[in-house]
């Protein structure tokens, strides 16, 4: 080895050693964040969402939004989801005009928790295969959340863990297994709880004599959820579904909207 090259080495050395933990936490993620491999890329941003209130590693995340590949974009918004960066809501709903359904889910998710209205479009547009008179969605991203393909692609993870089953998961996991796209539209029923909009309770109403009984039974969850006595007599019917946990699902929200 030349003394060149001995010599840089030493001074790379000296280097590391001379940062402190935080900068050198630093130089791991930042320069993990710019690997070649998308995979690596994808780590690094997702680690990012732990550190709120940083301006560098809210760009850091921001610029994640704009990589090449699907699941880092997809990162990045769930990065900043994540840490709470209000800032990055209006990157955020460019993100939802992305061509990839994870980077648009991820992104809905993001506002979702930050409180944005905004991702109730995204959500009704799910369960409903329609727009809100009026929505910031573009055709071509109707198109593909009414795709069931592109649904499919979201999988049990987009889903399931928002159906609140408890012991019954079994069978939700066995449904899911033959359909992944029932599971979405459920979990997107879940998160139409808090949206003020009237036709998200239409949805909701409309939704509870779905074909999928996950679906129904989401609905009729995020009813109860919602506390509105006028959508009592949507529940009522479904006393009588042919799916115990639909059955089971209604008994409960009737005695809570009864109140």
């Amino acid at each position: 080895m030349s003394i060149s090259k001995v010599l840089t080495l030493l001074a790379c050395a000296a280097y590391v050693q001379a940062q402190t933990p935080v900068d050198r936490s630093w130089t791991i993620l930042l320069t993990a964040a710019e690997d070649k491999k998308a995979e690596t890329r994808g780590k690094a941003v997702h680690a990012l969402g732990a550190i709120r209130g940083n301006p560098r590693a809210q760009t850091a995340a921001e610029t994640a939004l704009k990589d090449a590949d699907e699941d880092v974009r997809a990162a990045g918004a769930i990065a900043l989801g994540a840490m709470g960066a209000t800032g990055s809501i209006p990157k955020l709903k460019e993100a939802i005009k992305d061509e990839a359904t994870t980077v648009v889910f991820a992104a809905t998710n993001a506002l979702f928790v930050m409180g944005d209205p905004a991702a109730y479009e995204v959500y009704y547009a799910v369960l409903t295969g329609q727009r809100k008179s009026g929505d910031a969605l573009i055709e071509s991203q109707m198109k593909m959340l009414k795709d069931p393909k592109a649904l499919t692609k979201l999988g049990v993870e987009a889903g399931i863990g928002f159906i609140p089953f408890g012991g019954v998961s079994y069978k939700a996991y066995k449904m899911v297994k033959a359909d992944n796209v029932s599971p979405v539209r459920a979990a997107a029923a879940t998160k139409l709880i808090n949206d003020p909009d009237p036709k998200a309770a239409e949805a909701l109403t409309e939704a509870t004599k779905d074909d999928k009984w996950l679906v129904r039974a989401a609905a009729v969850n995020a009813i109860a959820k919602r506390n509105d006595r006028a959508l009592l007599p949507a529940l009522l019917p479904l006393l009588d579904d042919k799916e115990d946990i639909v059955r089971f699902n209604a008994a409960g929200a009737v005695i809570q909207l009864s109140k």
